[in-house]
């Protein structure tokens, strides 16, 4: 029989919070953390904002020689993934590490570290790329030092399928731990690719917001003023581990992760499938792979990026895997106020989800003023809301036509 897996343990920094406990805090309130971009000059560009990681001092988090030798999304990881561990109750020589792994996802990886090479070798030459510039900016190092530094040699890799990475990674190491390959399994997502090069990137795709005048109303999911998403950075890790293990240890157990989902829609490279035929049958296989009935869920976080296509087509989704049911579901979007975290995103959309178990709060979706007539489910307006949730869905879709689903339970 397949092992049942919970969440003991969980960590972030994001644009709303350094930790879980203020991220929680300010998702509740409606806290937007967009902002015009200050990190470097945006003269140039069509979007001058983005949703930033604040008041980050590497000093206060590593030894500064240490720092110098990763990439920024590598930092974030490591924090993210050090307040999970210790949430769990991971103490050093407590555990076998032969038997806890680390799986990570990963959207983009290393571009900042990556731009700065490029230009280094454009301007002075082969010779003086640092021999840094690979282990730095490769997708899969976040995972490895994670691993190093807490001496886990269990199952470790990076899932990179762009916005939904981290569910992927989420669904493997899931996955991992029901058929025994490891007790516990570190994963999520991290994520540091706010640039020059990304926000021209996306922008030349007509991506991105535009909405410079007014930042913090510019993320605005399921609303008919929506322009595009806004980019965002930051990691979010989970503790997963193995029930029997956990009960042993007799540690703090916040929900179950019960089910998963995945699909494509071999459609586009970037654009949704209208139907949104691929993303409902990630749902409904999570669903199944629960044990659940559509009916059984009573809340869904949403990819809901705050683009003109994905939000209509999401809802399609979700009305095809509930029918009737999906009228009667408490739906938001976590990016209407951290923006897009890319391969982070569904870390912090799967901590979300445990937390509304826990609370019994649904944090709003915020500017939501106006909704488009094609998004006519309950996104949760502007106001947090209580709510008791036993289920809990988590999509998260990506370019190329990805599409993931996690189901989250209380834990019973």
């Amino acid at each position: 029989m397949k092992k049942r897996v919970v969440i003991t343990g969980m960590g972030a920094i994001t644009p709303v919070g350094n930790n879980v406990a203020e991220t929680w805090e300010n998702l509740i309130k409606g806290v937007s953390g967009v902002e015009l971009i200050s990190s470097f000059d945006t003269s140039a560009l069509n979007t001058k904002i983005a949703a930033q990681i604040k008041n980050y001092d590497p000093a206060e988090h590593f030894d500064p020689k240490e720092a110098r030798k990763m990439d920024i999304y590598t930092h974030y990881a490591l924090i993210a993934a050090r307040e999970a561990i210790r949430d769990a109750q991971l103490e050093p020589g407590s555990y076998n590490g032969r038997r806890i792994g680390v799986i990570t996802g990963v959207g983009i990886g290393g571009i900042i570290t990556f731009n700065e090479e490029c230009v280094k070798n454009h301007v002075q030459g082969p010779r003086r790329i640092s021999p840094f510039f690979i282990p730095k900016m490769i997708g899969n190092i976040a995972a490895a030092h994670i691993a190093i530094e807490f001496g886990f040699k269990g199952i470790n890799f990076n899932v990179m399928s762009a916005c939904a990475s981290a569910n992927h990674a989420l669904g493997t190491a899931f996955r991992s731990i029901q058929y025994g390959d490891a007790d516990i399994i570190i994963s999520g997502g991290t994520e540091a690719a706010v640039t020059p090069l990304t926000v021209g990137g996306f922008g030349a795709m007509r991506a991105l917001s535009t909405r410079n005048d007014d930042p913090h109303t510019a993320s605005r999911p399921f609303d008919t003023g929506r322009d595009g998403f806004v980019l965002s950075e930051g990691a979010a890790f989970l503790v997963l581990e193995e029930l029997e293990h956990a009960k042993a240890r007799g540690v703090r157990i916040y929900a179950e992760l019960s089910g998963y989902g995945a699909s494509d829609d071999a459609f586009h490279i970037t654009a949704p499938s209208e139907d949104g035929a691929g993303g409902a049958q990630a749902m409904i296989d999570a669903v199944a792979d629960a044990g659940l009935k559509p009916e059984d869920i009573q809340y869904v976080n949403a990819h809901g990026t705050s683009t003109p296509l994905n939000d209509k087509c999401e809802t399609a989704s979700i009305k095809t895997c509930f029918g009737e049911h999906a009228y009667q579901l408490k739906v938001n979007s976590t990016k209407s106020m951290v923006g897009h975290m890319l391969g982070a995103a569904a870390g912090l959309e799967a901590i979300v989800c445990a937390k509304t178990i826990e609370t019994g709060w649904l944090h709003p979706t915020i500017n939501l003023r106006d909704p488009d007539p094609d998004c006519d489910l309950d996104y949760v307006p502007n106001q947090a809301r209580q709510c008791e949730v036993r289920a809990a869905l988590s999509n998260s879709l990506g370019f190329g036509g990805h599409n993931s689903a996690l189901v989250i339970t209380k834990y019973q």
